[in-house]
């Protein structure tokens, strides 16, 4: 299979550390939705990362569902997600967090960096970042109890999320969501980022 799309995404990134970790083979074509849009176009018409170009040739965007596709196709023992309702209610839970300050980064960067100076629009910028703010102040709570992932002693789909997250908002929002308010969350992503899937997946190509 084909991932497409640069890593410092952190959707990117999520897919292809994710791959790593449950030991799916896959090719990474780093190209750029801004810099390489006609090339980004010829495998994927609506332009968006990461888009994963399965065996069969079927095309399919949107990290979740990427994961999804690739976690059907594996033996529990190798999946990120918990197959038990109640634990995959919670792994379900925490990612909808992690998502949402992810996004919300996102949506800081693009407020700043993809609009003139002059109309970028504060209370906008105020809003996505408080918004980012609280769910990172959740995951804090969550991630206090991670032993020494949120599930236990296995790393799972929700850790990954976060610490691809955690990354992204701190390379580019750092001061919008300063590291010095969760702690314990930091000290997650370190732990991620010490692993050799994330290690070999850098943010920079």
């Amino acid at each position: 299979m084909l991932l497409i799309g640069m890593l410092d995404s952190p959707y990117v990134r999520r897919v292809a550390v994710s791959l790593k970790l449950m030991g799916v083979p896959f090719e990474h074509r780093a190209v750029s939705v801004f810099r390489h849009m006609p090339e980004f176009r010829k495998v994927n018409p609506v332009v968006k990362a990461p888009t994963l170009v399965a065996d069969d040739g079927t095309m399919l965007m949107d990290s979740t569902l990427i994961l999804d596709h690739v976690e059907s196709t594996l033996p529990e023992s190798r999946r990120l997600m918990p197959a038990r309702p109640a634990e995959r209610l919670r792994a379900l839970h925490v990612l909808g967090l992690a998502l949402a300050a992810t996004d919300k980064g996102v949506s800081i960067v693009y407020e700043r960096e993809r609009r003139p100076p002059e109309k970028v629009h504060a209370p906008w910028l105020e809003r996505v970042a408080e918004q980012a703010n609280t769910a990172c102040a959740e995951l804090e709570k969550i991630a206090s109890g991670a032993r020494p992932w949120i599930a236990g002693d296995r790393i799972g789909a929700a850790d990954v999320m976060i610490a691809c997250g955690w990354r992204f908002n701190q390379s580019q929002n750092p001061r919008d969501i300063p590291a010095s308010r969760y702690p314990a969350l930091a000290a997650l992503c370190a732990r991620a980022e010490a692993l050799a899937e994330f290690s070999s997946t850098p943010t920079s190509e």
